[in-house]
């Protein structure tokens, strides 16, 4: 009996030293708005779902500095329970004194070394999303590395396969995403390629007592229209922090397509955050989306405009 009593309390030891050494944490956003729409000469009043999602990831420390993780991240529709899987990311790494090595189904870090930054309102989410960035990366069967930080700066780079037969047509997606920060001011560039469409940006945010600033500039060919050749878009954000509330301002204009006429557009969002705790917060939008007759952002038909009066609530946990 002891003998035995022995060897489970050496069992339990080695558990509770292996749960030590890994954790796994549950998250979720659920960011649900009612919203009046307006497109074109259609109106209608409806709730949105602003990227509501539900994931989890977890780390193990395997001694030495080196750390393995995993991340599984599912979007989900809280107007019905619905779930997409895990499409929103899926990804196992390998991260120490190297850097991070990462193998999965993730969005482009690109994305998130220049657009992201600067959609504050609503974290680049429902009908107030910027509708002009050009996203031209595929986000599955991606392998990607990132440096450690050196001096605050952290480059990326990733190729997700093709994974098609030799001469079926198609190339792998090329992605590349620079960041530097140091005190208050931030700095991202990046750089993405899928088969005959790319887009290249800069970024920069700057923190100043209660004002917050951003800005990119983004220069792509091809993405929201088959062989439309080279676009310009450029994207300014202004919020100020006043205790629980904030106050935002975002305006982004495209360039028309340079083989396609009357292509440009202008969108903009007024918006009031109300912070109810640090998970927790109240909000209203308004947001308009202005299209020349030979654009179709956030439309389905071009020259069509866009408009929406949105009030949501969103949690984290």
């Amino acid at each position: 009996m002891m003998k035995h009593s022995a060897i489970a309390a050496l069992a339990l030891l080695g558990t509770t030293a292996a749960l030590a050494q890994s954790s796994v944490t549950l998250y979720g956003r659920i960011n649900v708005s009612a919203e009046h729409q307006k497109e074109g000469d259609t109106s209608a009043t409806a709730m949105a779902n602003n990227s509501s999602r539900i994931g989890f990831k977890g780390v193990e420390d395997l001694g030495g500095g080196m750390t393995a993780g995993f991340q599984f991240e599912s979007g989900i529709d809280p107007r019905t329970g619905a779930s997409n899987g895990y499409a929103r990311q899926s990804e196992v790494n390998l991260s120490g004194g190297f850097g991070m090595v990462r193998l999965g189904n993730f969005t482009s870090e690109s994305y998130y070394a220049t657009a992201d930054y600067i959609s504050m309102h609503n974290h680049d989410t429902g009908s107030s999303a910027d509708a002009l960035y050009a996203y031209p990366a595929r986000d599955t069967s991606k392998i990607a590395y990132r440096t450690p930080s050196l001096g605050g700066a952290t480059v990326e780079a990733g190729v997700s396969l093709h994974e098609q037969p030799s001469g079926t047509g198609g190339k792998n997606s090329l992605d590349l995403a620079a960041n530097y920060e140091i005190g208050a001011l931030g700095l991202g560039a990046g750089y993405s390629r899928l088969d005959d469409q790319r887009q290249f940006a800069v970024r920069a945010s700057y923190t100043t007592g209660p004002f917050v600033l951003g800005a990119y500039v983004q220069r792509d060919k091809n993405v929201f229209i088959a062989n439309g050749g080279n676009r310009t878009n450029l994207r300014l954000a202004v919020a100020y922090m006043m205790d629980a509330s904030e106050f935002h301002l975002n305006v982004g204009r495209a360039g028309k397509y340079s083989n396609v006429s009357d292509s440009a557009a202008t969108q903009f969002t007024l918006g009031y955050n109300y912070n109810l705790s640090k998970r927790t917060k109240v909000y209203a939008l308004y947001t308009r989306i202005n299209n020349s007759q030979g654009a179709s952002y956030g439309v389905g038909t071009a020259g069509d405009d866009f408009s929406s009066v949105a009030l949501g609530v969103r949690h984290n946990f």
